[in-house]
This record gives structure tokens, sequence and C-alpha cells, in this order.
């Protein structure tokens, strides 16, 4: 149950950073190596992961809302005047919360069967 727990408060943190980076001034966002849209793609992969982990009875609710959130955290740039919405930029993002799911959906499969195997 640790595990579950640490996975849930890194799945909430890692929203709370998202939401952050994306709607707060681009001043504030912070600066790494990889292009932009991998950025994108891999936040979002990540969060959909630790969620669907985090909570493995609501992995499909947890997909779909992280799917929806993409194109909604993208609307919310429009409340920023230093921030542009971009719907390629949503569809970047909701291609990384497809894939955070897949990964977290394997690794819920992969330990539920260590655990029947035991």
């Amino acid at each position: 149950m640790l595990t579950q727990t640490i996975a849930r408060l890194a799945a909430w943190a890692c929203l709370a950073f998202i939401i952050f980076v994306t709607v707060g001034p681009i001043g504030l966002r912070p600066a790494d190596l990889l292009p932009v849209n991998w950025d994108r793609a891999l936040a979002f992969a990540l969060m959909a992961a630790l969620f669907v982990v985090a909570y493995p009875g609501y992995a499909f609710s947890c997909g779909t809302l992280i799917i929806a959130a993409a194109g909604a955290f993208e609307l919310l740039q429009l409340l920023s005047p230093s921030r542009h919405a971009h719907f390629d930029d949503a569809v970047v993002k909701a291609a990384g919360a497809v894939l955070g799911f897949l990964t977290g959906w394997t690794v819920n499969r992969a330990r539920d069967l260590i655990i029947a195997l035991t």
C-alpha cells in the first residue's frame, strides 16, 4: 500500500506541476534539453502512467480524463496574455497521455500477474 500512496502523491504533484507549467507565465517555464513536443508528450505520459498505477480500479477513467485534460489545459492558455493555445500541442499531449495510459495499464497487469503467481 505504501507504493500506491507514493504513486498517488507523485501523480497529484505531477498534475500540479503540469498545470503550473502549462498555464503559468512563459518566463517561469523550466528549461531543459529536449524539444518542446517531447516535453509535452513525456509530461503527459508520466502523469497518465502515475494516475493509472495509483488508481488501478479507475484506469480507464484516469486515462480518459487525462486525454481530455490535454485539450482543457491548452484552452486554459487563452487566459494568459503570454501564452498561446494550439491544437497541435493538445494532440501531442493527448498522444503522450495515451502512451502513459498504456504504460500504466501494462504495469498494473504485470503487478496483478506477479501477485497471482505468488
